[in-house]
């Protein structure tokens, strides 16, 4: 492990840049917590933070959880604890990730709700296969691009959908989701997995600090966004969840949701997309002006997607889903790390995190051009890993200086043509099943619209739709968005294992199901994926060690909601650091970055990882959130 340039950029850092993280202003793109623009300081004090004794992991704030039976890592501990609940009770990984889904609805919904979208990968262990669900909806078929431009000429110049209000809402996947995953991995009936839920809906469910946080943002957008007219309706909305305003410590009830997931959990999921809940729902967005109708809800289906891997190393697979999800850029950007050495580089050394954010921009660039709903767009995922594609891309990598711009790949321009928020778990079970899990209403709670006495928000993802009509991410009706919500899975080879059991590794070893993570965090997403897989397997860091490291992010370039023809991609964008990463600042700022410091867009991670040697399993969360990690 390169801890040598770590200590010695962290002393740097230390000096340069170690103020206490400030509120992040309104113009943040999937998280609030967007890169702020203040500049390093020379007189800021480190915070006065404990130290850890000398343990190896000199990164970590503490260690990973290590459970023989089960484990989960979800945003907030009363979903952790339901989640070993459920397993305790003989259900499935798949269960206890509905549970917690399902309580994390209640207690995050600054990030999630059955009002949102999911998606999820599933390893069992009984078929020995990585299966994928694309659960996220699709927008009013009756809708058109006239619809969506006329709201953005209204409220956005006419440059790109509105954030907040009924244009932005699609039909919301994640209950399909549950039944879905469900059906096929389920034990415990689906009553049972919500019934936690429903019970602290109705008698408070805790709020944490950070959540809390979030949530007193909440006003701040949707009210001037109801008297500007751009949100249609915000009564629901205020009532339902900002009256008071919890703050840390608060007892939260919603009576509304815990008699909508009664409903569900006992008549299934055709409440939801057929029956009294489906009627409702259309009832009120028509109401507001939406082109929404009845047959939207009950003609939805999610998808089973089988993931897109590639190699890393030889020695770890990752696996992402492709469009219309990002998860492609990751796999691009590793690809295209191939040919740096990273580990001699060193963690946090100007040379690795240029190589990775040269790579980032690279396959942002293909980003913008072609990851939409490939039932419309016609584009093949799997052309932006196809052999040799990225490794020819990297070839454009100089790591002493920033290109001054990029340019999508030949293959990706000729097939084609940064706010919300989200939450992530993952659950393990005692028979080997691993689940990860993602799910969000996007821009911060969602549209802002509260269907009547239902308890929860409508989401916002067709804001991530272009209004290009060449574009393959154009605003259309019964079409999916562009989504930045990615869960994660890869595999590993067990090398020392194979030692043992054959004479010739190189040749014996296959890939073993190793760890479930993800990292929430809109455009960070697959620039947060990437950090986690190299930080294990390049700089050698353990499980809680590698979230808890200094993370940075690119911002700038194209984005799947510009047109075609947009120059963005000129100039090289800014890198922003969190300030164990501010000793390669003055570095980058030489060969061509803005750089920023010392906040970032944190983002969320969680992980579940397989211990070859015991079996056991090790969980890790979120340092810079409220989450937990626990076992059994």
């Amino acid at each position: 492990m390169k801890y040598k340039t770590l200590v010695a950029l962290g002393a740097l850092g230390m000096a340069a840049c170690a103020q206490t993280p400030a509120p992040v202003p309104e113009a943040a793109v999937e998280t609030d917590a967007a890169a702020a623009t203040s500049e390093p300081s020379e007189t800021a004090e480190w915070p006065m933070t404990g130290q850890r004794p000398a343990s190896g992991r000199p990164i970590a704030t503490r260690s990973a959880v290590i459970a023989p039976n089960g484990a989960a890592a979800t945003a907030h501990p009363l979903a952790t604890q339901t989640a070993i609940d459920i397993l305790k009770a003989g259900g499935s990984a798949v269960d206890a990730a509905i549970a917690a889904n399902a309580m994390l609805g209640l207690v995050e919904p600054t990030g999630n709700g059955i009002g949102g979208d999911l998606y999820a990968i599933v390893w069992d262990p009984e078929t020995n296969e990585l299966y994928g669900y694309n659960g996220s909806g699709r927008t009013p078929k009756a809708a058109t691009l006239a619809d969506a431009q006329a709201k953005a000429d209204e409220f956005e110049n006419g440059l790109k959908l509105p954030r907040y209000g009924t244009i932005t809402v699609s039909v919301p996947g994640t209950v399909d989701g549950w039944f879905a995953l469900h059906e096929k991995f389920g034990r415990l009936p689906m009553a049972d997995n919500l019934a936690p839920t429903v019970s602290y809906a109705r008698s408070g469910a805790p709020i944490p600090e950070m959540i809390a946080w979030y949530w007193s943002r909440g006003p701040l957008r949707f009210e001037p966004a109801y008297e500007s007219g751009e949100l249609e309706e915000y009564e629901n909305a205020r009532r339902t969840f900002f009256d008071p305003v919890p703050v840390e410590g608060s007892l939260f009830r919603n009576p509304g949701l815990a008699n909508t997931l009664e409903r569900i959990g006992t008549l299934g999921r055709g409440e939801f997309y057929k029956g009294a809940t489906a009627r409702a729902m259309t009832a009120y967005l028509r109401r507001h002006g939406s082109k929404m109708a009845y047959e939207d809800f009950t003609t939805h289906t999610g998808d089973w997607m089988e993931p897109l891997c590639v190699e890393y190393r030889s020695e770890v697979k990752l696996c992402e889903l492709g469009p219309n999800t990002q998860g492609v850029a990751a796999l691009q950007m590793l690809e295209m790390l191939e040919r740096f050495d990273l580990g001699e580089m060193g963690f946090g050394s100007p040379d690795a995190l240029t190589a990775m954010v040269e790579a980032k921009r690279l396959a942002f660039a293909d980003r913008a051009l072609g990851y939409a709903d490939p039932a419309f767009s016609g584009i093949d995922p799997a052309i932006f890993i196809a052999p040799s594609y990225n490794a020819g891309r990297a070839e454009a990598i100089d790591i002493t200086r920033a290109m001054p711009e990029v340019a999508p790949g030949t293959e990706i321009t000729d097939a084609a043509l940064r706010d919300g928020d989200t939450t992530y778990l993952t659950v393990a079970d005692k028979d080997g099943m691993m689940v990860s899990l993602i799910q969000s209403n996007y821009r911060g709670m969602g549209s802002g619209l509260v269907p009547d006495g239902l308890g929860f928000m409508f989401q916002d993802r067709a804001e991530l739709f272009s209004l290009d009509p060449e574009h393959p991410n154009v605003f259309e009706g019964g079409k999916r968005p562009f989504h930045t919500i990615i869960p994660a899975f890869a595999f590993k080879k067990d090398l020392p294992g194979c030692q043992v059991r054959a004479t010739t590794p190189e040749l014996a070893c296959p890939y073993e199901p190793w760890l479930s993570f993800g990292l929430m965090g809109g455009a960070l997403q697959p620039q947060g994926h990437v950090q986690i897989i190299t930080n294990l397997v390049d700089f050698g860091m353990g499980l809680q060690e590698a979230g808890d490291a200094a993370r940075w992010e690119h911002d700038g370039g194209c984005e799947p909601t510009d047109a075609l023809t947009a120059d963005c991609n000129v100039g090289t964008g800014k890198v922003m650091f969190e300030r164990g990463l501010a000793g390669a600042a003055e570095a980058l700022r030489d060969r061509g970055y803005e750089v920023t410091c010392c906040e970032a867009n944190y983002g969320g991670y969680q992980a579940i990882m397989r211990d070859f040697t015991t079996g056991a399993w090790h969980a890790a969360t979120e340092m810079r959130k409220d989450g937990s990690a626990d076992g059994y």
